[in-house]
C-alpha cells in the first residue's frame, strides 16, 4: 500500500456539506451556496460528520501541492459563506469624465479617454457591482468570481499607446476584504485524520 498525504478540514457548525462522486463539493452557509469540482485521480475527498477530509497519493511533491491547492480552495468557499467577500475600486480621470453603469451581466465604461464607444467588462457568477460617485464596490461570496470581476474592470482601463505618466486615467483597485467582519480563524487544518 503506497503512502498518502492526509489533511482533516474541521469546519464551522454554520456551514453544511455535501459531497458528490468524492469530487465535487457544495458548501451551504449563512450567506448562500457555493459548488465546486475538485477533478483529479490523486486527490479524493471524503465526508465524516462536520469534517473534510483530503486525501491525495502517492506521496510526493506534485501530490502535496494538489492537496494544498484544494484545501486553499476551500478554505476560501467557508470565508465567502461566513463573510463574504468585497473588493474596493477607485475610478480616476483627468483628462475625459468617465461614466460606469451597471447593464444586467456587464459594466459599461464610457468616455474613456474620449472613446466613443463603451467599453464592456464581464460581471462574473453571482457578483454584485455597485456604483457610489467615483468608488466602485464588487462583492459576493465567490472569490474567484468577485477578484475576477475586479480585475477586468481594472484591465479595461488600461491605457496603451499613450505616456502613462501623464494619462492616469483608469479604475484601480485600492483595497480587499471581508463584507462582515470576522475575528480569528474559519477552519483549522489538521495533518493526518483525527
Amino acid at each position: 500500500m503506497t503512502e498518502s498525504i492526509v489533511k482533516t478540514l474541521k469546519m464551522p457548525s454554520e456551514i453544511q456539506i455535501d459531497l458528490k462522486d468524492k469530487d465535487h463539493l457544495t458548501l451551504k452557509g449563512p450567506k448562500g451556496t457555493i459548488s465546486k469540482k475538485f477533478k483529479t485521480h490523486r486527490v479524493t475527498l471524503t465526508v465524516k460528520g462536520n469534517d473534510i477530509i483530503v486525501e491525495g497519493s502517492p506521496k510526493n511533491k506534485q501530490t502535496d501541492v494538489l492537496v494544498e491547492t484544494i484545501v486553499s480552495h476551500i478554505k476560501n468557499m467557508v470565508e465567502g459563506l461566513i463573510a463574504g467577500y468585497k473588493y474596493e475600486l477607485k475610478v480616476v480621470y483627468s483628462h475625459f469624465p468617465m461614466s460606469i453603469q451597471v447593464d444586467k451581466e456587464n459594466v459599461n465604461i464610457k468616455n474613456f479617454l474620449g472613446e466613443k464607444f463603451a467599453r464592456k467588462s464581464k460581471i462574473f457568477g453571482a457578483t454584485k457591482v455597485e456604483i457610489k460617485g467615483t468608488d466602485i464596490f464588487v462583492t459576493g461570496i465567490n472569490k474567484e468570481d468577485v477578484g475576477q470581476t475586479s480585475s477586468n474592470l481594472e484591465r479595461k482601463t488600461k491605457v496603451k499607446n499613450k505616456d502613462i505618466r501623464r494619462y492616469q486615467d483608469g479604475i484601480y483597485i485600492v483595497a480587499t476584504g471581508n463584507i462582515d467582519e470576522h475575528k480569528g480563524k474559519f477552519i483549522e487544518v489538521v495533518r493526518g485524520r483525527e
